[in-house]
């Protein structure tokens, strides 16, 4: 068995946001990446990390204070971009290892943010939309918020909402319930590893 093979990397963003149109000369960057380490095969989270990245095209509005509790003050401190592309590139295994997030957002920030930086892209290609997953194995006709498919899953939300590590920490909540587990296991796992696919 490879070391690893079995983790999953589940992914949150948070960016910069305003309350209507970006001011002039300002686009949408991740400040804070939330990452939550899931071992497939024994259906636990094993750790959770928080990475605050430093802005350089844009500000954090009093809107997008009030919605993630980020200040300028706080992501000023943190990493470039680049910076934290490669910790999660080397200290994540994020090339190797396969991801999911909630929905395609944050798939797509990432790739519009390393197109316009030229930042290397962290991930590999095995990514899953567990919106899309928890939908279908609940038999949802419409694809809920998070915390809306948290009190359909009978789950407590975990933190603060639009935290990118709780909301990381509390979307692998949801795809460790028992159809999205599985179906997660089917997309994310190489094949031939069906002794974790139950």
């Amino acid at each position: 068995m490879n070391e690893g093979s079995e983790l999953l990397n589940v992914v949150d963003v948070e960016a910069t946001c305003w309350d209507g149109e970006p001011p002039p000369g300002q686009v949408n960057e991740i400040i804070e990446i939330g990452l939550t380490v899931v071992d497939l095969a024994r259906g636990e989270r094993l750790a959770k990390h928080r990475l605050l990245v430093r802005p350089e095209r844009s500000r954090v509005s009093a809107f997008c204070t009030e919605l993630t509790g980020l200040t300028q003050d706080e992501v000023d401190d943190g990493l470039s971009f680049a910076e934290a592309c490669r910790w999660l590139a080397k200290e994540q295994a994020a090339g190797a290892r396969p991801w999911a997030s909630w929905g395609d957002y944050d798939r797509h920030q990432f790739t519009r943010q390393c197109e316009a930086t030229g930042a290397a892209y962290p991930f590999g290609s095995r990514h899953t939309n567990a919106k899309a997953v928890f939908t279908e194995a609940n038999g949802l006709r419409k694809r809920p918020g998070m915390a809306q498919a948290l009190a359909l899953a009978g789950l407590p939300l975990e933190g603060r909402h639009h935290s990118g590590a709780d909301d990381a920490w509390n979307i692998a909540a949801l795809i460790l319930t028992d159809g999205t587990l599985q179906k997660v296991r089917s997309v994310a796992l190489p094949q031939g590893r069906e002794e974790l696919r139950e």
